[in-house]
């Protein structure tokens, strides 16, 4: 065991399974003592089928499965796109350790529809669970950092939160969970930039791996024949966020990766293309020739997952 994060309590989101669990296990690997949270519903986020907060949990397993390798874990079952829930994670953290150093944000669900198909409700359930579970569980800990900060102990602070590639590029069928991981790019600039002065960084992945939410897209990607490695294994994804989430990765802030196998990529949103200004305004005519003018000079944008 090294110990990159020895010393440091960290809370995972929607870590019963998946991404989630992989990266709880290797921040326990790297010295890290655990928060196990996941509420145990079902992949669209109904309850049942797979666990309710409890003894038999997805969290209550996880965190036995690290006590069992000698680390330390607790198990948290609260929803935390609730604002007790998410206080009530952040306390938990505290209760159990005394301090809090880095949030993984992880949790969420699917409930995919065509755009002419999705209803009211899935649209709110999935932005709820994704961008306000995001939200919530951030603004505690923040809370928590800043008062830190203010009372002379500034801490070394990570937020680890959970994008996606439909969230930069949009999924077809996947309306409000592109919407929602675009959410939480946005939410993860502005944390970045109002955070800094307390001590706290905060990072954006968007992971490629096979999990509950993803089994069938990649029901047909095997492990590379040659070299054994299994490219789409949530294991793959966990060495980054360990990174992101210890003290090591000081100063990187306010950035967005995409990890895939043994690929890590920096990500670059928006920014300025081809531009032109009249000097006044512009004949809707005026508008249309000059900007496909400035479309020929721009390159091509990223096509959207499933078109």
């Amino acid at each position: 065991m090294s110990a990159l994060c020895d010393g440091r309590v960290v809370v995972v989101t929607g870590a019963g399974r998946g991404l989630g669990r992989a990266h709880a296990l290797a921040f326990a690997a790297e010295g890290a003592r655990l928060v196990v949270n996941d509420l145990g519903v079902g992949l669209d986020g109904t309850p049942g089928g797979d666990g309710a907060p409890g003894p038999g949990s997805p969290a209550a397993l996880v965190a036995e499965e690290i006590r069992a390798a000698g680390g330390e874990a607790v198990p948290h079952g609260g929803d935390i796109a609730t604002t007790e829930g998410a206080a009530s994670l952040i306390r938990t953290a505290l209760e159990a350790y005394g301090r809090l150093d880095t949030l993984v944000n992880n949790a969420g669900f699917l409930r995919d529809r065509m755009l002419v198909n999705l209803d009211e409700d899935d649209f709110d359930a999935v932005v709820r669970v994704h961008l306000k579970g995001h939200f919530l569980p951030l603004r505690h800990a923040a809370a928590h950092w800043r008062a830190e900060a203010k009372a002379g102990r500034r801490p070394e602070a990570r937020i680890v939160n959970t994008s996606s590639g439909a969230g930069l590029l949009g999924s077809v069928g996947q309306g409000n969970y592109s919407a929602a991981k675009a959410g939480i790019v946005a939410l993860t600039l502005v944390a970045a930039a109002e955070l800094r002065r307390y001590g706290v960084q905060v990072n954006a992945i968007a992971p490629a791996a096979r999990t509950r939410m993803t089994e069938r897209a990649f029901a047909d990607t095997m492990a590379a024949p040659d070299a054994g490695f299994d490219t789409m294994a949530p294991e793959n994804v966990s060495p980054l966020v360990v990174w992101l989430g210890s003290a090591a990765s000081a100063g990187v802030t306010g950035r967005v990766f995409e990890a895939e196998g043994g690929r890590i990529t920096v990500m670059e949103g928006w920014r300025a293309g081809p531009s032109a200004d009249k000097g006044g305004r512009w004949s809707p005519a005026e508008a249309g020739e000059r900007v496909r003018k400035l479309l020929a000079e721009a390159g091509e944008p990223g096509a959207v997952y499933g078109a």
